[in-house]
């Protein structure tokens, strides 16, 4: 088919029929059955499952391989690009087509994936990668003709224009996984595999089987290194959780997050705070059950809720507005901060800020969680990385100390001057670290040895730590009821662009590397 048959209509047309078959038939019959009896959808499919109906706009339906040998089996170059609509807004998206080729990445479908990115940037669109490949194709790379070819300096930059979402659905090596690492949002199909290169070169490398899962499966990248913010058990609820996940976000960095008519249905019965939040500070209770008291109801959508659990993150509304949340959560480590919960926040800091969200903390933490472990993956440059981050925060922050906040963690939670407005329940005690502790380092006392002299010297060492006691100094803003915390929080933000256009802040950590 290398030109025209004929030089009428109905032949071009006949001849553009052919060629558009050929190319919609991607990897053939065959393969594509196979995946349905494995209970996966093609390349095509998932698109149409991401997208509102009739919304795709293909870009690239003829490309193929450069290579003259590889061009007849090679329909749309193993990658499908285009434009498409989410929820009514314009975006644009990237689906590996594992039928062809593995979805390797070569010359042409490299060109796809740039012309695609570079437009969305220009524009203002969100991005959405669905990823399943095998990495670089073999032979176009082989040798310093491949390899070393190209002009792509800015080929792996993020300037956060727009947000990127990524869904990992297959195995996932080379692009597949550089962007999604690169993604402000990753979901991951339990089953498929995200690495750097495929198991057998790995296996081949260090001279060991290895299991896909342990390489990078879903457990490795949700429990460990964080870099999966959800997993799924299927692709359509992998495609319907990037939809939502785009519902919270503006559709590029110079407006807004979309806002929800409120909904009088979506008030949740605040009523449960008080029997909910124990007061004893040494007893555990689940944060997240706290916050579903607060924002609307169904709204929250936490990140990252296997890693780092002693804090929670996660975009919600109140009101309708979009909200960012970090809070302790005493469930876990009884909400200490270890180097994994500094990572996962600094992370959502950087969210939030790069796309005008307003940040809320809720805090009730005992101070960071200290020890050798820590010292050795860098404990006091992960605390300073997430002091630095939030002295960069331009859009609207606001803290709300539920219980106890202890230490330079008080900083790190908004305490200290580093929200616009500091909230406090009634049952708030901040302090420079716990006072049973602070007893026996400052008199060396223990509570086993003289229970009668501890207990004095712990009342001195607990006075002035209450909300009145951090109001008095105006070092606290609000002392609020439980119950009433929502409609203060929607007050603060129906005010909260002063200073700001529209809701539109700086992004001044728009460069910030996220991807750890």
């Amino acid at each position: 088919m290398s030109g025209p048959e004929t030089t009428t209509f109905e032949g071009l047309e006949q001849e553009f029929k052919k060629r558009s078959d050929k190319a919609l038939a991607m990897g053939g019959p065959a393969k594509l059955a196979a995946r349905h009896a494995a209970g996966l959808l093609n390349a095509r499919e998932r698109i149409d499952h991401l997208a509102d109906p009739d919304s795709f706009t293909e870009f690239g339906l003829f490309a193929q391989s450069a290579r003259e040998a590889d061009r007849d089996r090679t329909p749309g170059d193993g990658k499908i690009s285009g434009l498409i609509r989410i929820g009514g807004r314009s975006a644009a998206v990237v689906s590996n087509d594992f039928t062809v080729m593995g979805a390797s990445s070569a010359t042409t479908n490299g060109r796809k994936v740039g012309h695609v990115k570079d437009m969305a940037t220009r524009r203002g669109l969100p991005i959405v990668f669905l990823g399943e490949s095998t990495g670089a194709r073999m032979p176009d790379v082989m040798g310093a003709r491949g390899i070393g070819a190209g002009d792509r300096p800015t080929q792996y930059r993020r300037m956060r224009e727009t947000p990127w979402a990524s869904a990992v659905l297959g195995h996932c090596y080379g692009s597949s996984s550089w962007y999604a690492a690169l993604s402000d949002f990753v979901v991951m199909r339990k089953g498929a595999v995200m690495a750097v290169s495929s198991v057998k070169l790995t296996s081949m490398a260090i001279s060991e089987r290895m299991e896909p899962e342990d390489l990078g499966g879903w457990r490795m990248h949700t429990d460990v290194t964080g870099m999966v913010d959800a997993a799924v058990d299927t692709d359509e609820e992998a495609l319907d959780l990037v939809r939502k996940f785009l519902s919270y976000l503006p559709s590029h960095h110079q407006e807004a997050p979309p806002r929800e008519a409120p909904n009088p249905d979506l008030v949740p019965d605040a009523s449960r705070l008080q029997a909910l939040l124990p007061l004893e500070r040494t007893r555990v209770y689940d944060m997240r059950k706290i916050l579903d008291c607060i924002v609307d109801r169904d709204s929250r959508l936490e990140l990252k809720s296997r890693y780092a659990k002693n804090i929670v993150t996660c975009l919600a509304r109140i009101g309708g507005r979009v909200v960012g949340i970090i809070a302790n959560n005493p469930l876990h480590k009884g909400g200490a901060i270890d180097v994994d919960a500094c990572e996962k926040a600094t992370s959502f800091i950087v969210l939030c800020d790069s796309f005008n969200i307003p940040l809320l903390f809720f805090v009730d933490q005992p101070g960071f969680l200290i020890g050798i472990e820590g010292e050795r993956r860098g404990a006091v440059g992960r605390v300073m990385n997430w002091m630095n981050a939030l002295s960069l925060v331009t859009v609207p922050k606001f803290s709300v100390i539920v219980r106890k906040t202890y230490g330079q963690a008080v900083l790190n939670m908004g305490g200290g001057g580093n929200s616009d407005v500091v909230l406090m329940w009634p049952s708030a005690e901040v302090n420079f670290m716990d006072p049973r502790h602070a007893v026996t380092i400052v008199h060396g006392v223990r509570r086993e040895e003289d229970p009668e002299r501890y207990d004095a010297l712990l009342a001195d060492m607990a006075k002035e730590t209450s909300a009145y006691e951090m109001a008095s100094p105006y070092n606290g803003h609000i002392v609020v009821l439980p119950e009433k915390t929502r409609d203060t929080l929607g007050e603060l933000l129906d005010s909260a662009g002063l200073g700001l256009t529209a809701g539109v802040g700086e992004h001044l950590m728009r460069t910030w590397p996220t991807s750890y």
